[in-house]
């Protein structure tokens, strides 16, 4: 049984790494020989995050950076690039929810998504483009979620802020493909997590009756398809939407 790791030598950006699925997605690059670039917006937790990871021998770093300030983005990715001499892969995790009705949603809680988790996606797709260009060689995954493809009530905020990671995916794909640089994005459906466990029960029951499969995912099963979407394996695909969902969306 071959004992090679197929990401020996890259270095990974994952935004929102430090906790739920962005910390599954870290440590699934790192058991494949990835060095770890931790963003998150509070540097004692991606430290945190990180020195866990440096205590099992990965190498490993903390970034504090806030998403949605494309100064941020810009400072974290020449960061990592001065630490680690360049960068391979972007992990597009970074993500927030204010859910209510439309009719109650105000501007701020639009804003505040949208900025989050469309324009982070925005701010550090650009800035890790130029210097994966130059290496003629990257991939990017950006994490949206089967709302962005199908809508959710009291999700107007998030569901669009999905649908666009998923199309700036697609354009990006196209832009630079010619630079051997793959894009693709990550749609979960119903995860288990920190977040998703605080639901009440008749929520979780209401999402089991719409995956055929019959039970939440793990942040495992999305950390799997990520880690494909980054290694050799997928250096022909580019620009498409893998749903990770049990099947509830087809």
């Amino acid at each position: 049984m071959s004992t090679e790791k197929r990401l020996e030598g890259k270095v990974a950006i994952v935004t929102g790494g430090a906790r739920g699925i962005g910390k599954a997605i870290c440590s699934r690059l790192a058991a494949e020989g990835a060095s770890l670039a931790i963003v998150d917006i509070m540097l004692d937790v991606a430290q945190a995050t990180a020195d866990e990871f440096k205590a099992a021998g990965v190498n490993a770093r903390a970034y504090a950076a806030n998403v949605a300030k494309p100064e941020d983005a810009d400072k974290t990715v020449a960061d990592v690039i001065a630490d680690f001499g360049k960068v391979d892969i972007l992990v597009n995790n970074a993500g927030i929810t204010k859910d209510t009705l439309m009719l109650k949603m105000t501007e701020d809680m639009w804003d505040a998504v949208i900025a989050v988790n469309l324009k982070g996606t925005f701010n550090f797709t650009k800035a890790v483009v130029r210097p994966m260009m130059k290496q003629r060689a990257g991939k990017i995954v950006n994490i949206a979620s089967v709302v962005g493809r199908m809508g959710n009530v009291g999700q107007a905020n998030y569901s669009a802020s999905k649908a666009g990671v998923i199309a700036l995916a697609k354009t990006t794909a196209k832009e630079f493909a010619t630079r051997n640089i793959q894009v693709n994005a990550v749609a979960p459906g119903f995860i288990e997590t920190d977040m998703t466990a605080k639901l009440p029960q008749e929520a979780r029951d209401a999402f089991l009756t719409v995956i055929p499969a019959k039970r939440g995912g793990k942040p495992e099963d999305v950390a799997s398809v990520v880690y494909f979407l980054c290694s050799p394996d997928s250096d022909y695909v580019t620009g498409q939407v893998i749903n990770v969902d049990g099947g509830m969306l087809m």
